[in-house]
């Protein structure tokens, strides 16, 4: 009976993995690829999406096999290119380049605009500059304590997906039948789906912080962080990143990285903050982790990702650190819980925009400048060219510290750096 059991699951396993599924979605969605004649005729072939195995990163079979080919090719379904004549109908290409790939994609047509601009929003909601924005917003204008704990769990989640992917090496759903919305992360592999486990992670993280700690209704913030982790999921296979199992098991992955990190989020916090060994403990164990990341694979934008991240904790960790050794931690008293929202008013709005722009700018320089700084200075002490940066960025050696250096930098100065500049100008 368990040996019927798991061949039952290995099926629905292989089945939630066929990319037909992913092309049947996005055609219901309204989204049609250009594929060339030869593209068409192949896709009754096997396809190797439909029996998941190692592959080669960034490898096609064949070139015309893309994600659609430009110009009046005729398309797959056998009608020709003149489908754009229609006015709903817009012709497309993904919206983000990966410098370091090369790879900007092929032409696709778009018949609902809504559903696209939604799922692209969806999609934004895992990337980076979407973090950028977030994290701080929320650590300046709403709650610190949340923000640094929430970087706990997203780190890891980064960390615990990116090397599950390495490990597991499923290429990306099969194109044909699947068209490329995006291409970004195309070079990676794609089991389980990271952004479904920082889509699942972080408004389920939030919720479970802020519950009790500040006053609104249950079934509201249910809703809200299930709707904002339904969107990110079901936008992944729109984007025809990845298989429905993938966002499935990303789904789940995060749901069980949550409930561990959850017991342990306040003595995690409580050590960052209070131990006066906790900056080396926490330098040696995120470098650690980048390391392993390094190791398992050949090169693929996880492998910035993941150091990224790490990076990004390892900042805000060493913030914390400094910011309660000096006094200047914001943290509201235990009495005053649960804390309430405060009216909106026009000053409060005019404060919390200027808090926002200010630290920002403050934030995009300082990435700006350390990467201006930190690259070139690694390629020297690696005796490596620096006439070719995005060569250069895809080697360990400078990789790996160049996303360390910056994004700690960046950490630290969100939750340091900045906050003191708000005491300056009176902002805080």
């Amino acid at each position: 009976m368990a040996a019927g059991a798991l061949r039952s699951f290995v099926q629905m396993c292989r089945y939630l993995q066929q990319p037909r599924h992913v092309a049947r979605f996005q055609h219901l969605c309204g989204v049609q690829g250009t594929f060339s004649d030869q593209a068409s005729t192949r896709q009754g072939e096997p396809s190797g999406a439909d029996c998941p195995g190692l592959r080669q990163r960034g490898r096609s079979p064949d070139p015309s096999l893309g994600n659609g080919l430009a110009g009046d090719a005729p398309l797959a379904n056998g009608t020709e290119g003149d489908e754009t004549s229609r006015p709903e109908t817009t012709r497309a290409k993904p919206l983000r380049r990966n410098s370091l790939t090369g790879d900007v994609g092929q032409e696709f047509l778009i018949h609902n605009k809504f559903l696209f601009y939604l799922f692209t929003l969806g999609t934004e909601l895992g990337n980076e500059m979407f973090f950028i924005i977030f994290f701080p917003f929320l650590h300046w204008n709403l709650d610190a304590l949340v923000s640094r704990r929430l970087i706990v769990v997203w780190a890891w989640n980064l960390f615990v997906g990116q090397s599950t992917k390495d490990m597991v090496r499923w290429s990306r759903p099969d194109s044909p039948p699947v068209v490329k919305v995006e291409v970004f992360y195309n070079s990676e592999y794609s089991m389980p789906s990271t952004h479904a486990m920082t889509g699942t992670a972080i408004p389920f993280c939030v919720f479970m912080l802020t519950y009790g700690r500040w006053e609104y209704p249950f079934i509201l913030g249910l809703c809200v962080a299930l709707s904002w982790s339904v969107l990110v999921c079901v936008s992944r296979v729109y984007m025809g990143m990845h298989s429905v199992l993938e966002v499935i098991t990303g789904f789940l992955f995060s749901l069980l990285i949550l409930a561990v990190f959850h017991q342990v989020l306040d003595k995690i916090d409580n050590f960052y903050m209070m131990d006066s060994y906790a900056p080396l403990v926490t330098i040696f164990t995120h470098v650690s982790l980048g390391l392993v990341a390094f190791s398992l694979d050949s090169w693929s934008t996880s492998r910035g990702d993941t150091a990224q991240g790490l990076g990004t904790a390892v900042g805000v960790a060493l913030g914390s650190h400094v910011n309660y050794q000096l006094g200047l931690l914001s943290d509201p008293p235990a009495s005053s819980l649960p804390l309430t929202f405060p009216s909106i008013t026009a000053s409060l709005v005019l404060c919390s925009v200027l808090r926002f722009c200010i630290g920002v700018a403050v934030l995009l320089l300082t990435r700006m400048v350390m990467k201006a700084l930190t690259i070139p200075f690694l390629c020297r002490l690696f005796r490596l060219p620096t006439d070719d940066v995005r060569q250069a960025r895809q080697r360990m050696e400078v990789e790996l510290p160049y996303r360390y250096i910056v994004y700690s930098v960046v950490g630290f100065s969100c939750v340091c750096v900045v906050p003191l500049l708000f005491m300056i100008l009176n902002l805080a």
